[in-house]
Order: C-alpha cells, then sequence, then structure tokens
C-alpha cells in the first residue's frame, strides 16, 4: 500500500498561489472589542462595513458614493451634483416615504422619477392610513372585505374612493383652466397662451392642492424639485383620468409628455456633475438613465434592487452595463446593492456627514452661521474634512447599521447604552 498521496492529487489540491496585488485589503468585520469602553466614529464603522464583504462592502460603497455626490463642488462655479432620485410606488406605500419626504423637504435632491403609484400613494396616505398586514394573507378573502394587499401592507378600497372625490374636482379645474387658455391662444393668435399640462406639472399642482407637510409632493412643490411621472396613467390615477373622460366629454384634460422628456434631459445636460440614485427598477430607473445618456452618462450611480441580471431586465442589469450604452461614465463611481430598499435605504443614506449627530472637537471652529448648518457648530468644508476622523454616530444611526448585521441584540444595547452615558 503505497504510503504517499498521488502527484496528480497533490499538484491538483496544493496549486501555487501567485501574489495577492498590492494594496488589496483583508477581509475583516466590526469588532466591537476594539470599541469598548468609548464611542465608535463613523470612519470606523465604515471602514470595518467596507471590507466586510458581500452585500456589506456594496453598502459603505453606496454610503461613499453619495457622500461624494453630495460634497461635490465645481470649483469655478460652486455648482452642486444634480441628484436624481428615482423609486418605484411600492417604496410610497412603505414606510420608507418618510425618508423620501426628508429628503425632499431639505432639498438634498434635484428631481424624482416615480410611477403613477409613487405619485397616487403620496396622495392617498395623505387622505387615509395605509396598515400593516402579512405576506400570506389569501388574496380571495381581502378582496371580499374590500382589503388590497400591496406585499404585507393592505390599503382599504376606500382609500381609493376618498382618492377619487379628492382629485376629480381638481382635474375639473385643471380642465377649465385648459380651455381658458385656448379660447386666450385663439383670441390673441399667440400659442404661448396655450395651457400644457405634462405629468410634471400635473404632479406638481397635486402637491400644492394636498397641502398636507407629510407629503412627498408637497415638499416638492414647495421646494421646485420636479417629479417626473413618465408612466402617470398606470394607476389609479390612470383610472381617475380614464373616469374624467367621460365627466368631461366631449372636452379632455390633455398631457404633454414630450414637453417632461425635454425638461429632464435638459436637467441632465445642463447638470454640473449628475448623480442617480435609484430604489427599484423599470421605468424609473431607465427614465433617469437615459436623460443621463444626453450629456454621456452620470458620474455617480447608486442602484439598491433586488432584481438579477440573467433575464435581461433594466431592472437587473447592473452600473455596467449602463456603461456600455453611455448612461453612465466609464470612470464613474458606481454601485449595485443587492437588497430591499426598505432594510438598506435609510442607513446608507445615514451615512452622509453632513446629517450625521456631531460631537464637537476643539480642533473645529464655530460657525453657527453657515446656511443649513444652525446647530452644528462647523462648517461645510470642515465636515467634510473631517470625516476621517472627527464624526461620531448617533445611536440611532448606529442601531440602523447594525441592524444589517445579524448581532446578538443584548451586545447592541450594550453598545447602545455605552454611547448614551
Amino acid at each position: 500500500m503505497s504510503t504517499s498521496a498521488p502527484t496528480s492529487a497533490m499538484d491538483s489540491v496544493l496549486v501555487a498561489s501567485e501574489p495577492v496585488p498590492e494594496g488589496t485589503h483583508e477581509v475583516r468585520g466590526v469588532d466591537f472589542d476594539k470599541f469598548q469602553g468609548r464611542d465608535i466614529t463613523v470612519a470606523e464603522l465604515v471602514e470595518n462595513l467596507t471590507h466586510t464583504g458581500f452585500q456589506g462592502s456594496a453598502v459603505a460603497e453606496a454610503a461613499r458614493i453619495i457622500n461624494d455626490m453630495r460634497a461635490y463642488r465645481n470649483p469655478e462655479t460652486g455648482a452642486k451634483t444634480t441628484i436624481f432620485l428615482g423609486y418605484t410606488s411600492n417604496l410610497i406605500s412603505s414606510g420608507l416615504r418618510d425618508t423620501l419626504r426628508y429628503l425632499v423637504k431639505h432639498n438634498h435632491v434635484s428631481a424624482i422619477v416615480t410611477t403613477a403609484g409613487g405619485v397616487e400613494e403620496d396622495l392617498i396616505k395623505c387622505l387615509a392610513p395605509t396598515y400593516l398586514g402579512s405576506f400570506t394573507t389569501p388574496g380571495a378573502g381581502l378582496r371580499a372585505k374590500g382589503l388590497n394587499r400591496i406585499g404585507n401592507l393592505l390599503v382599504p378600497n376606500n382609500n381609493y374612493c376618498a382618492f377619487e372625490d379628492w382629485v376629480i374636482p381638481i382635474l375639473d379645474q385643471m380642465l377649465e383652466e385648459q380651455e381658458a387658455a385656448k379660447r386666450k391662444a385663439l383670441e390673441t393668435g399667440d400659442e404661448e397662451d396655450e395651457l400644457h399640462w405634462t405629468p410634471s406639472r400635473i404632479t406638481e399642482r397635486l402637491g400644492r392642492e394636498i397641502n398636507n407637510e407629510d407629503s412627498v409632493l408637497y415638499w416638492a412643490a414647495r421646494n421646485n424639485i420636479p417629479v417626473f411621472c413618465p408612466a402617470l396613467t398606470d394607476g389609479s390615477l390612470g383610472d381617475m383620468l380614464y373616469f374624467h373622460t367621460f365627466k368631461s366629454s366631449p372636452q379632455r384634460l390633455r398631457v404633454d409628455i414630450v414637453d417632461d422628456v425635454r425638461r429632464i434631459n435638459t436637467m441632465a445636460v445642463r447638470a454640473a456633475r449628475a448623480g442617480m440614485i435609484i430604489l427599484g427598477g423599470g421605468v424609473v430607473k431607465h427614465h433617469i438613465a437615459n436623460a443621463c445618456l444626453m450629456r454621456n452618462g452620470a458620474e455617480h450611480a447608486v442602484y439598491i434592487n433586488t432584481a438579477q441580471e440573467f433575464d435581461g431586465s433594466d431592472a437587473g442589469a447592473r452600473p455596467d452595463e449602463a456603461v456600455s450604452w453611455g448612461k453612465i461614465k466609464s470612470d464613474a463611481n458606481a454601485v449595485k446593492v443587492y437588497a430591499e430598499a426598505t432594510v438598506v435605504f435609510p442607513s446608507s443614506w445615514r451615512l452622509r456627514l453632513r446629517e450625521l449627530r456631531l460631537r464637537q472637537k476643539p480642533r473645529l471652529r464655530q460657525c453657527s452661521s453657515v446656511k443649513g448648518m444652525q446647530g452644528s457648530g462647523v462648517t461645510r468644508r470642515e465636515i467634510y474634512q473631517s470625516g476621517r476622523s472627527g464624526l461620531y454616530l448617533s445611536p440611532c444611526s448606529l442601531f440602523s447599521f447594525l441592524s444589517l448585521f445579524s448581532f446578538p441584540p443584548l451586545h447592541v444595547a450594550s453598545l447602545l447604552h455605552k454611547l448614551c452615558v
């Protein structure tokens, strides 16, 4: 009997490795032993997440890219990144609506692209609540009760009846304004007097009409952030427009989608720098990417969705596919996070340096007069430059990030207690 393993087996198993390229990072996670008795800084947590691997690294990369989008200033003009935010309707149905509203309220994005559901669900929530249900509740039973299921969310059918009661009079008024402008144009012979409703003008009007600070559209209208909806008719709002054609016959409300595509494409062309943050896929993802094609690609891109690319879907496509089309620049900072947006996006955005709770360090001078920074005591420049050593994570932000890991709850509570003491 041989006492030596076959040479072929040894050669197959014990293949010699080539040297690892210089600068390659070793995989390491968060070692909380290092933080016993002291606070954990944002820089330390992000660095450990960056080197964790898998989607942990992707989340950290998304946060870094969002930081870069927000920090950029054109050296000559001071212009900021034009940030296009895209999200699907289900995210407005979920509690992520509150995060999206916060971003719009505080002018952290430049333009929005969403679906019809992303418009109507925001408005409907101002009229009646959406409830938490279960993914497994049988559809037939819900239908009999007049309850509509969105994943594990429940929307009573009465909510849509309330929406109809609210929106139809507004459509009536919009039609009156359209017809009055048409008559004026005939009298003056000036086509400029005609009123052209576009999806973004409609969303602005609805945002002003709802007059509710819980609404994303309300803040978008107030802050002059356009909300583009190329699929405006694909939802309950489309149903209302359909019913309205019978009510207003023979007159019809006219909606011009060409004006809107020119508007969003022009925003991209004129941007000093363009960034895409896209939650979900489909029309919102492609509409933003196609606008950025007009400028030969965006400089920054963050995709967050669960779609896979093996079926050739637009939602599943990675950023590199968009590079081949000229929708993302070849040297862009881009990442796709394979995760469900309600879990990942609030945590990713909370990493933005300007939004973190700061513990002031002696080396940072007071500058409470800087616009938008009241109470922080630091300048924007100091915030951006101190990101690697001087920022500390608030307990809420830390808990949000720890929720991404299978970390023992008692250890989380202990760590949060240390931060709060």
